[in-house]
């Protein structure tokens, strides 16, 4: 069934447990998260899978801005069909005409990846929120990476903002492997940034042993590690 849209909420593990851990098991971290100050990341847990991957998929390889209004255009043109504020179900999805997708800006890869999806939700490849709040970190990547255009690093952004996990390492994530150099390899804020600067998985791996099993909020002022040192607003993935 259709549903309405709600507000992001704070994730529902003990994030100050986190930070203390974090901050205890590895102090260079700690001296970042005290820098950075407070966790402020925030879930939008009551939104399916198929949503979220829905927007996953209309803001690949576009800015912001752009991708929100093909988003935010494409959701309009089922309003007749849904209401205001109701996001289509994936049978809507699969039954709209090309030319309804198209005229919101999207590509026709993205268009086949939609559809592709929305197929898989009503075969139930991609599972209901309920079926995948109990499945593991790695089932769910297993599963939703055989969607077309689906790939790791989009499914780990849904366990970090959308389903809250609390251990998501996004390693192939440019922003955490800059993040990483700047706080543990020495890497000058002011310096351009070459492949050769950013760590490899393995060193990034070695390293996040240490924050099991709070990986994601590591993750997450790696990014922040990032936004000081630019100097500007912080900006995480699919926000």
């Amino acid at each position: 069934m259709p549903r309405t849209f709600s507000s992001p909420r704070p994730p529902r593990y003990d994030s100050a447990r986190a930070i203390a851990e974090l901050s205890a098991a590895d102090p260079k971290l700690g001296k970042l998260i005290e820098r950075a100050g407070p966790f402020t990341l925030r879930v939008a847990s009551t939104q399916s899978p198929f949503e979220a991957l829905t927007e996953a998929i209309v803001y690949q390889q576009l800015h912001g801005k752009a991708a929100a209004t093909i988003h935010r255009r494409m959701l309009e043109s089922f309003h007749e069909i849904c209401g205001v504020g109701v996001h289509p179900s994936a049978q809507h999805l699969l039954d709209c005409p090309n030319e309804q997708l198209r005229a919101a800006g999207l590509s026709k890869n993205k268009m086949l990846a939609l559809r592709d999806l929305a197929a898989k939700t009503i075969d139930g490849t991609v599972p209901t929120l309920a079926i995948i709040r109990k499945m593991s970190d790695e089932d769910i990547i297993d599963h939703l990476t055989q969607v077309r255009g689906i790939g790791r690093w989009t499914v780990e952004m849904l366990l970090m903002f959308r389903l809250g996990r609390p251990d998501i390492f996004p390693v192939s994530d440019y922003g955490i492997r800059k993040g990483f150099a700047l706080t543990f390899q020495g890497l000058k804020p002011t310096k351009k940034v070459e492949p050769s600067d950013l760590p490899n998985a393995e060193t990034m791996h070695r390293r996040g042993k240490k924050w099991v099993p709070w990986r994601s909020i590591a993750s997450w002022y790696m990014w922040r590690a990032c936004d000081l040192a630019n100097g500007k607003t912080l900006v995480l993935p699919g926000q």
